[in-house]
């Protein structure tokens, strides 16, 4: 029978037009494909359909989306109302969709949109949605607002700019101020509100632990583990047993360590390094071999695929695999025997791969280190750390050297080195915040980020030029609008990313700019903004490259007891390894690049989910935090300028508003190309970059917002005179 992918790849033809269906079997006869059965093939047709791979017409005739002026993908509302279209297709920029454009579509569905034709050249493109392929807002978790005859929902994602209507039998008990999952009963149409009835009431808003919770909830994050699955995980041993430990590389006598947080349980990477006689480096990174006890299809698999990756919230972590794995028989706990996959690279003096294997291991990690303690040995030069850990110290001299030799090597290729500051919020065991300490980037991190790459970068090239499906981490060039506004902001501070002979800008041109930054106040400004212009790195069957990087092949390959597409390679690699290395048959090879497609798409989504509701808890947190000091002052620098004010970041990296309407000694003009506000009288000038003194005027903990007021005597920069 005709596969999804010959299906298509013969719609793509120059030849190819819109056809019905018993068109469309009888021109495929005709070219001598496969069809056998008649009901398989509209099963096909409408499982494409189904996903926008292609496009049913009203005359009943089936077309490509891309031939037809149409666009597939996921819609990204606004608060305003408005939405984007963020195409599937990573190479298309996104879509522009006006509020009576979008038909009841809402936040995160997937649709297709008709493009607009009468746009004038040099716009970006808008559109009209004409169909909604899938409702990813089934519930909803907001604020239960009571009536007398009947009630309404508040979403907590402000990204859905409608309120849930609530008919008065349907509250289930809700009181208003309380935090509830709402079920939608009627989707949202033209000038009408969509309806629900309340599934759950997790409680009052204000009460310890429904903050969460209802982050939890919002972005529908599992829980618990179902009982089957658990059951599968029980059945896994609890030590390896010797006959497992048959033909795998035996390294347990190595000097090995893991080198990870103080509160890190799921340890899944373990690093060796010794000196080679002739001079080279002999780096090992040994992964927690994952795929030999969640084989392809089980019910552990099935549930790690849904889940993706480990969620890590401000207070809690939820796991991709249950703790029986992840904190038990897959953890690199020191002093305990472990199958792993090992990545065994000769690096030479100039950072350079020139030999290396991957094999599966048998290993047992010696020491359990923590970043803090490496960092305290390597800098500080820690007494009693030096003489605790005295067997190591050389060896972690050494994996300094090779980390900065691999970083310079890196660098000079191009890579762009963004070094933003993070923060890590304290909750006491209430959840309430209590601190927010910088986390700083020392050399221990960067030695375990260093190997790390390496690894997965020698995995990506050795799997592509074998030829066999695969699953790559790709970050693609940023589109030439982005650029072009880009540079206009860049020119304002004198900077400028230029392309190459061939038009094509390099990695390395944003690194050059990063570069001449350093140290000055735009420095933090400009590598924002220079992030918001690139596109998101996602998962892909194709090696496509990774831009930020500056390298050709990547893959992730070191967190497969968090990550899926880690997991995915995992078995793809030893699958290559058995006594069928090399041989896989055209039906297997088909099934993987088929299973590729659909873990590249499901794995991207999900961390896009893990990511947006790791950082909703933690700005939380620090909005919650900031209660306690209003009133005070603080200096910070403007970290974002709009038609409506400017946000100021403190030093804590903690962010509020300055709103326009504050600035009473002049009226401030907004000038977006140079993002600044400029007095038009007074010609003050607000600049992303520029420090100010504030005082803290309002913390609202429902909607997450945190308002500033310049501080009276604090007096902003003159600019320039205006004409």
């Amino acid at each position: 029978m005709i596969t999804k992918e010959e299906l298509r790849e013969y719609m793509w033809q120059d030849s190819y037009k819109p056809v019905t269906a018993e068109e469309l079997w009888e021109l495929l006869l005709q070219k001598n494909y496969q069809l056998e059965d008649k009901a398989a093939f509209m099963a096909l047709l409408q499982e494409l359909e189904a996903a926008g791979k292609i496009v049913l017409t009203r005359k009943g005739r089936y077309g490509l989306p891309h031939k037809m002026n149409l666009v597939v993908g996921r819609i990204h509302g606004n608060v305003n109302g408005y939405a984007f279209l963020i195409p599937d297709d990573a190479q298309e920029q996104d879509v522009y969709i006006s509020n009576e454009d979008l038909q009841g579509a809402m936040h995160n569905d997937r649709v297709i949109l008709r493009l607009h034709r009468h746009l004038e050249d040099g716009r970006k493109r808008e559109g009209e949605v004409i169909r909604i392929l899938e409702r990813a807002n089934k519930q909803i978790v907001g604020t239960y607002e009571g009536r007398r005859h009947y009630g309404f929902v508040v979403p907590d994602e402000k990204r859905i700019s409608t309120d849930i209507f609530i008919p008065q039998n349907e509250a289930g008990g809700a009181k208003t101020g309380d935090k509830v999952v709402v079920e939608v009963t009627v989707w949202p149409k033209a000038r009408r509100n969509p309806e629900g009835r309340v599934l759950e009431v997790l409680g009052h808003k204000d009460q310890p632990g429904i903050d969460i919770l209802s982050i939890v909830r919002k972005y529908q994050l599992p829980e618990v583990f179902p009982a089957e699955v658990l059951a599968e995980a029980e059945k896994l041993p609890e030590v390896v047993a010797e006959e497992e430990k048959a033909n795998r590389r035996d390294l347990r006598h190595w000097p090995m360590v893991t080198i990870d947080g103080e509160d890190a349980k799921d340890l899944d990477d373990a690093v060796t390094l010794e000196r080679l006689p002739n001079g080279n480096y002999y780096l090992g990174v040994h992964i927690a071999d994952v795929g030999y006890y969640v084989p392809e299809g089980s019910l552990l698999d099935r549930e790690a695929f849904q889940r993706g990756t480990s969620v890590y919230l401000v207070d809690r972590v939820i796991p991709m695999l249950p703790p029986r794995l992840s904190n038990g028989i897959c953890s690199l706990n020191a002093g305990e025997d472990r199958l792993a996959l090992s990545c065994l690279m000769e690096i030479d003096g100039d950072g350079e791969v020139v030999q290396h294997e991957i094999v599966p291991t048998v290993i047992q990690v010696k020491e359990r280190m923590t970043y803090t303690a490496v960092r305290k040995i390597l800098e500080e030069q820690d007494r009693e750390l030096s003489e605790r850990y005295q067997a190591y110290v050389p060896l972690f001299e050494l994996m300094r050297e090779l980390c900065l030799i691999l970083r310079q090597k890196r660098l000079r290729r191009g890579t762009i080195d963004f070094d933003f500051p993070e923060s890590k919020v304290i909750l006491n065991e209430q959840g309430k915040p209590l601190e927010i300490v910088p986390q700083e980037r020392s050399i221990a991190e960067m030695m375990i980020e260093e190997f790390m790459i390496a690894a997965n970068e020698t995995v990506a090239e050795e799997y592509f030029w074998r030829e066999v499906p695969f699953l790559y981490r790709v970050h693609e060039k940023p589109d030439l609008d982005d650029l072009t506004e880009l540079n206009d902001f860049l020119g304002v501070f004198g900077y400028h990313i230029r392309a190459n002979r061939e038009g094509e800008v390099a990695p390395r041109a944003f690194q050059q700019v990063l570069e001449r930054t350093k140290g000055r106040p735009e420095e933090k400004t400009i590598a924002m903004v220079m992030l918001r212009s690139m596109k998101h790195a996602r998962y892909a069957p194709e090696a496509l490259g990774h831009f930020g990087l500056a390298a050709k092949f990547y893959a992730h390959f070191t967190a497969p007891i968090r990550r899926y597409p880690d997991l995915v390679i995992h078995r793809v690699i030893r699958e290559m390894q058995g006594d069928q290395a090399g041989k896989l048959t055209t039906k297997r090879r088909k099934k993987l690049h088929a299973l590729m497609e659909e873990y590249a798409e499901q794995s991207s989504l999900r961390e896009r989910v893990a990511e947006d509701a790791e950082r909703e808890s933690v700005d939380l947190k620090k909005v919650e935090y900031m209660q306690d000091f209003l009133g005070q002052v603080f200096t910070g620098i403007i970290s974002g300028v709009t038609s409506f004010g400017f946000f100021v970041e403190l030093p804590n990296t903690v962010e509020g508003l300055v709103h326009v309407s504050t600035l009473t000694d002049d009226y401030y003009l907004y000038e977006e190309k140079q993002l600044m506000l400029v007095g038009e009288f007074t010609n003050n000038v607000y600049r992303i970059g520029d420090p100010v003194k504030v005082v803290l005027t309002r913390v609202n903990l429902e909607e997450r917002t945190i308002d500033f007021e310049i501080v009276p005597e604090e007096k902003p920069k003159r600019g320039r005179k205006r004409k």
